[in-house]
């Protein structure tokens, strides 16, 4: 008689190496039992010893398929590690979120449907499918006009076309002191001059904006004014109102990184305020799933035309299935859902990073997945970042947000949103622990 364990031993060789992959559906029972020459009732015990070993999943009405691979352990974060603990990279998921996805996917995987969802799209998308995107983007009693919504690949790629189109190569873009590094990358690759532009409490100042320009004429200007990364602060109105009417008077044209305003979806964006002068970029990687990009650009008319062309220019268009399949998401409300699990996640870590570093000099607005850490003496954020990854954590220094020539401050970013919460805790205690002791004491240990 054959041993059910050999043969899930079997099964379960074929999902290491590959043969059997993610998402592959098992033939019936019956079937199974026949091809491998076994029982009816030793076939079962086979498909309920993978289901233990947690390598396939059964799905009512559906079948059996091989699960996705489970995540490594977690590292012990008291002992140097070559695994780590991801403090760095930041791409909030909620339990469950796969299985709702998933759900919201079901309609779109009929054969009409996925047909239409293949073939090859432009920037501009479906009318329907702009349509899903404006309630998507919309926040705070705005909503853009869905004519005037472009598509992109990814948020990055949507930032790419913006600066293309708005800011020649050699011009200047002015941006916040402390900005995202995306957009140093980018600008390096286009030839694009990045004006540092001072910043305090309330984010990016105005008068900034004017000194810049009249010391040398700015093409545009890149600004976060909710959730700023990596500051986590949020532009109070009257900052909002005042740069908007900078802009206006003096002709520069804003490009408005809103990838973290779901967050904060009560606020209307800078777009609400100067809608002929700034280019609106979002994206469904935080929002939704990192996994599944699309990017969204909501540009004035004058310069629609250019955004578009250089999407299309740089290969930086949309895929069509990731259209429809956010639509459908949008209007089965799953995004909603989303956006509401991930606002309820954001406010329960930051109350574990209060709880940790509370005694620090660390800004984190309470619906943030991120919060800006200055560190106390003697540290310094490169030595504290080492410090860091010996104990397998990945935490993100001040130099990596500073433009040009500019001094980093002596800080670092944290990112709450990757690690498990009981990860995120235990790393966060390790990280006030390093901060409580010196440089020196762990060079002597």
């Amino acid at each position: 008689m054959t041993d059910y364990r050999s043969v899930a031993d079997a099964v379960a060789e074929e999902i290491r190496t590959g043969r059997l992959r993610p998402g592959d559906r098992l033939p019936p029972q019956r079937r199974f039992a026949r091809q491998h020459g076994i029982a009816d009732s030793t076939a079962a015990r086979v498909y309920r010893e993978l289901a233990r070993r947690g390598l396939t999943v059964g799905e009512v009405g559906r079948g059996t398929f091989v699960r996705a691979v489970s995540p490594a352990a977690a590292p012990a974060l008291t002992e140097p590690a070559a695994s780590r603990v991801d403090l760095e990279l930041n791409y909030p998921v909620v339990p469950g979120q796969a299985a709702l996805l998933a759900d919201g996917l079901g309609a779109l995987l009929r054969p009409d449907a996925l047909a239409e969802a293949l073939r090859p799209t432009g920037a501009a998308g479906p009318p329907a499918v702009r349509e899903a995107a404006a309630d998507l983007l919309a926040r705070g009693g705005w909503r853009p006009d869905p004519a005037r919504v472009l598509f992109a690949g990814n948020g990055r790629q949507a930032v790419a076309a913006a600066v293309t189109a708005l800011v020649p190569p050699g011009a200047r873009l002015g941006v916040e002191e402390l900005t995202y590094p995306v957009v140093k990358a980018v600008a390096a690759r286009l030839g694009v001059t990045l004006v540092p532009l001072a910043m305090d409490e309330d984010g990016l100042l105005p008068q900034a904006v004017e000194e810049a320009h009249r010391a040398g004429p700015l093409s545009a200007v890149y600004v976060q004014p909710t959730l700023h990364n990596p500051l986590s602060l949020t532009m109070p109105r009257e900052r909002a109102e005042r740069l908007a009417e900078v802009l206006l008077r003096l002709g520069v044209p804003a490009i408005e990184d809103a990838v973290w305003a779901f967050l904060r979806d009560e606020l209307p964006p800078l777009a609400s305020l100067a809608p002929e002068r700034t280019v609106l970029v979002d994206s469904l990687s935080k929002r939704v799933a990192p996994g599944l990009t699309l990017g969204f650009v909501v540009a004035p008319g004058p310069v629609a035309g250019d955004i578009a062309a250089a999407l299309r220019s740089g290969g930086w268009g949309p895929g069509r299935f990731a259209l429809e399949a956010a639509a459908r998401w949008q209007r089965d409300g799953i995004v909603e859902q989303l956006v509401r699990a991930k606002q309820r996640e954001a406010a329960a870590r930051q109350e574990i990073a209060a709880r940790h570093l509370g005694a620090f000099a660390v800004r984190g607005d309470p619906r943030s997945y991120h919060c800006w850490w200055r560190l106390p003496r003697p540290w310094r954020a490169d030595t504290f970042v080492a410090a860091a990854a010996r104990h397998g954590i990945a935490v993100a220094p001040a130099a990596a947000f500073t433009v040009g020539g500019n001094h980093a401050p002596n800080a670092v970013r944290l990112g709450l949103a990757s690690p498990s919460a009981d990860d995120l805790s235990r790393a966060l205690a390790t990280l006030a622990g390093l901060a409580r002791s010196a440089p020196d004491d762990l060079i002597a240990s």
